[in-house]
């Protein structure tokens, strides 16, 4: 614990009464209002169908966790599959392992680390536990992502969860999410969930050639949004209803930069829009 610097992040009890870690430096809660253990669940493992995936699902299930924080996320997959038989990995991404070293340091007011710690403490001094199945990491995802074909095997699930784009622009540029769509393989089904809404997001991931439909509720958030590449993965895939929505938006143009702004869609974005497939 020599090396943590704790003063980056602190304990919050959230109104529910569960822990949650906050970073100071970014000004943001890790999984507000619902609690990481809940927010995970719901987010992620049910939306993703995860269980029904795997159950049926024959070799190796990738699993791609961008953003690991404190490993909420990949806890909770674990957490939900360990019972199945399907060969799970999880490759998990993130530019520090400082929130997870300190989510370890307080495992027992989180609760969501519970017969874990072990395998979070293996995964902080090797990068990598269970065996292999889980491993991080640490690099620049944006960078990691523009300078190589793949970083790692192309996932069936991708677990989306940067801070936000006001706090954290490279994460959300329409680059970033043309870069990550190009990373699957077009043969094999992969839905990313992620706790934004906004127009401005699913505007630059239709534009990125995935799928997107409105996703589940979670806390505060009476919807989410999950991507796919094949709209066989969506229960509620954007209409032509939403699109025009999009299209009186003050907040819906891509980043093109990682320079947080809001603005109207510009006239070639509503054009290539028009041209999707998921509106034919």
């Amino acid at each position: 614990m020599a090396s943590l610097k704790v003063e980056h992040y602190q304990l919050v009890r959230l109104k529910n009464g569960t822990c949650s870690i906050r970073s100071l430096a970014e000004d943001e809660t890790f999984h507000p209002v619902v609690g990481p253990a809940t927010e995970a669940e719901a987010l992620y493992v049910k939306q993703l169908r995860l269980r029904q995936r795997l159950q049926s699902h024959t070799g190796e299930f990738v699993v791609w966790d961008v953003g690991l924080g404190a490993a909420a996320n990949a806890i909770a997959v674990l957490r939900a599959t360990s019972d199945l038989s399907c060969s799970l990995r999880i490759i998990s991404f993130d530019r520090t392992l400082e929130p997870l070293e300190f989510a370890l340091h307080h495992a027992i007011e989180l609760g969501y680390l519970a017969g874990y710690e072990r395998v979070v403490r293996e995964l902080l001094d090797t990068g990598r536990a269970l065996d292999g199945r889980w491993e991080v990491r640490l690099d620049d995802f944006p960078g990691l992502l523009r300078n190589q074909a793949s970083p790692a095997p192309a996932p069936h699930a991708i677990l989306f969860d940067a801070f936000s784009p006001a706090k954290n622009p490279a994460m959300w540029t329409a680059s970033l999410f043309a870069d990550l769509h190009r990373c699957l393989d077009p043969k094999r089904p992969c839905a990313m969930p992620t706790y934004s809404r906004s127009t401005m997001l699913r505007v630059t991931l239709l534009l990125a050639g995935f799928f997107v439909g409105a996703g589940r509720a979670t806390g505060e958030k009476e919807e989410t949004t999950i991507a796919a590449n094949t709209l066989e993965l969506l229960d509620e895939p954007l209409s032509r209803t939403w699109l025009e929505r999009a299209r009186r938006s003050r907040s819906a143009e891509p980043m093109w930069t990682p320079i947080y702004r809001q603005t109207h869609l510009s006239r070639e974005s509503w054009e290539k829009l028009l041209r999707h497939p998921q509106f034919q």
